[in-house]
């Protein structure tokens, strides 16, 4: 236990904490043992006299500070000050360089360094792009094909032109073809990623689609029962959590569309939401249940308290034209509220503020009609109030 501790603390001390920091660093450190490994080549080329030892001190310095370089650069966070924080091409050009020096410097065994030139293609397969994979190939093919050129001029004896050339028909042969395969992979990935955006997309309109009335924007009907559902078990577990309901009729509603038209009447359903969703508390919830009805959730609270709610959505109703540019449309609601008891279905309740609903509109319109009868007194006087509009 205590190694397994000590080994993930010395991961996050080398790679750091954040995952795509993590995996940044753990590539490049992937690249540079690769590299690293070059300079005990290089050392052996030294002692088996393929290489000066001033070859060997230039090579291996520069590539140990590249290393570091790059290491430095990727663990304090500079590169996250770049476009593309991986910074996957100027390291991937540094490497470059320093392998056309190493080939220029290693005598007999210079050949083996043509195989980190693969290496680089392969490393910038996972974050490059159409535009850097070419470059990267183009570059590479250009720099090595001059340093080719360069050396056959320089040391014939170790770079004969026969063997030089034979080298750059491969490097021009594979680079480009891996080139090519890199930026097919990376379109393949764009295309997968924005796949998985539209996907993503296409699911929350799914969802909205699924929660929401499309004309309001209110929670529908069916989330809304949902919701209703998760407030009732609420109750049961905790045993003191309470809440009411309250079912809004808008006031002859079928005569605004007859009169006015459909256009209108949606305006009208779709102002009257925003004007009662201001009307309430953060904790209460409305939502389109059918028509021109609404269901209002008024949590941790008695129905007499409750009704303080709907007469203040009632009173901004009143104070300006719901329409501007209507100001003579006048638009009023009834109401039937009624408390939550933890003895009933949901139906009941609901059925209870209909019922308290009807009352209202059968008395005149513009009230809120509350019921707070428990079930078991159905069929008895029960306690009710109502409440109209002046």
């Amino acid at each position: 236990m205590h190694t397994a501790t000590f080994f993930h603390k010395l991961a996050d001390l080398i790679l750091g904490t954040e995952r795509k920091q993590r995996l940044r660093v753990s590539r490049s450190l992937t690249a540079a043992y690769v590299f690293i490994a070059c300079v005990g080549l290089m050392v052996y080329a030294y002692h088996n006299d393929f290489m000066t030892l001033t070859n060997v001190w230039g090579v291996s310095s520069i590539t140990v500070f590249n290393v570091v370089f790059w290491y430095g650069m990727l663990r304090s966070g500079v590169n996250l000050r770049f476009k593309e924080p991986a910074l996957t091409l100027p390291q991937v050009m540094s490497a470059l360089i320093i392998i056309v020096y190493g080939y220029m410097s290693t005598g007999h065994i210079h050949g083996s360094l043509m195989m980190l030139l693969t290496l680089l293609q392969v490393f910038g397969i996972f974050t490059m792009n159409q535009r850097d994979s070419r470059i990267t190939g183009i570059a590479c093919v250009v720099l090595m094909g001059l340093a080719m050129a360069y050396k056959t001029i320089t040391d014939p004896v170790n770079y004969p032109h026969q063997v030089e050339l034979a080298h750059f028909v491969l490097v021009a042969a594979i680079l480009p073809t891996i080139s090519s395969l890199a930026a097919q992979l990376n379109a393949m990935r764009t295309r997968l990623q924005d796949q998985k955006s539209e996907l993503a997309h296409a699911l929350t309109r799914i969802q909205i689609l699924a929660t929401r009335d499309e004309l309001t924007g209110l929670f529908n009907r069916r989330h809304m029962l949902e919701v209703l559902t998760q407030h009732q078990k609420r109750l049961i577990r905790s045993g003191h959590h309470r809440f009411c309901l309250a079912l809004l009729d808008i006031d002859h509603f079928k005569r605004i569309n007859d009169t006015h038209g459909h256009g209108v009447g949606d305006e009208v359903l779709r102002e009257f939401s925003a004007t009662v969703q201001r009307a309430l508390r953060d904790t209460d919830v409305i939502a389109r249940w059918g028509g021109e009805e609404f269901l209002l959730l008024i949590n941790d609270t008695a129905p007499e308290l409750a009704s303080i709610c709907v007469d203040r959505a009632r009173e901004l109703l009143a104070a300006e034209p719901l329409l501007p540019h209507m100001p003579d449309l006048k638009v009023t609601f009834s109401a039937g509220l009624t408390g939550y008891f933890d003895i009933e279905d949901l139906s009941t309740c609901i059925d209870r503020a209909d019922q308290a609903l009807y009352r209202a509109k059968a008395n005149g319109r513009n009230r809120t009609v509350i019921d707070n009868k428990p079930p078991s007194q159905v069929g008895k006087t029960g306690a009710k109030s109502e409440k109209t509009a002046h």
